[in-house]
């Protein structure tokens, strides 16, 4: 295997990391939560029983997809090695 194929399977590879996808989506979901949960109104904090739940929510999901993103960041996916028959 050539090393241009080499690189362009492990491109591959990133690219289409399950972990980039999850990450995103809790960061994204994550973002719109915790900026709702900030203007919540009091009729739904009164819901809530006082506890802004949208906040700690998206507080949460924001974080669990930074982790995620990190991962994805610090142990990068390679291609699988192909074999040698």
């Amino acid at each position: 295997m050539t090393d241009n194929e080499t690189e362009r399977r492990s491109a591959a590879a990133r690219l289409f990391d399950v972990r980039r996808v999850i990450g995103g989506l809790f960061v994204v979901y994550g973002a719109i939560l915790t900026l709702r949960g900030l203007f919540d109104s009091t009729a739904d904090l009164s819901k809530a029983e006082g506890l802004r739940i949208n906040l700690w929510a998206g507080l949460a999901m924001l974080v669990f997809g930074l982790l995620f993103l990190a991962w994805q960041w610090l142990r990068p996916a390679e291609a699988p090695k192909a074999d040698s028959e």
